[in-house]
């Protein structure tokens, strides 16, 4: 890669927005729901816009009216941004218990094998995680979807600075 500055700029960047989020988790998790909602909008725009190339009247009726619910649900958002906040927390909380307890099942059938323990402590995290969130909210709902986004961010930066600097050192391999 030839300009692995880029990415490492790009990953400085990353870190820096992780770090800012963690310090003001409650502006980040108002940002995120926002950029939820704008996300909704726009592939339901894209879902209503594809309906023309769909063949059927039958998959055009479902995609208009997915595409309409995304939308419908991103402008309902952005209309009441701390009601979206509630409802993203709740739906990223039943999603860390429900992946957490699919995770600790499939733990079992790789019983006897190296991987067991790592999926077994990946699928109690993710029970745990769940789990505080569902039992301290709706008072978690306030900065957990930020802090997330703080951890995700620093860590996404991090990968990025590590691949940029692989590249550097390694133009041909990248």
């Amino acid at each position: 890669m030839r300009h692995w500055y880029l990415l490492l700029i790009a990953g400085a960047v990353a870190i820096v927005g992780g770090i800012a989020a963690l310090l003001n988790p409650m502006a980040a998790t108002l940002t995120a729901t926002v950029l939820a909602a704008w996300m909704f909008i726009i592939v339901g725009v894209v879902l209503i816009s594809t309906v023309f190339s769909e063949m059927g009247w039958g998959r055009r009726v479902w995609t208009i009216l997915l595409g309409a619910l995304a939308a419908w649900l991103g402008l309902n958002i952005l209309g009441n941004p701390l009601n979206g906040v509630l409802a993203l927390t709740l739906v990223v909380g039943i999603s860390f218990l429900a992946e957490g307890l699919v995770k600790l099942i499939l733990a079992w059938g790789t019983r006897g094998t190296p991987y067991f323990w790592m999926v077994l402590i990946s699928g109690a995290i993710s029970v745990l995680l769940g789990g505080m969130i569902l039992s301290n909210f709706p008072q978690s709902a306030a900065t957990i979807l930020g802090i997330l986004l703080a951890v995700d961010l620093i860590s996404t930066g991090v990968s990025m600075v590590a691949l940029s600097l692989h590249a550097r050192d390694n133009p041909g391999r990248a």
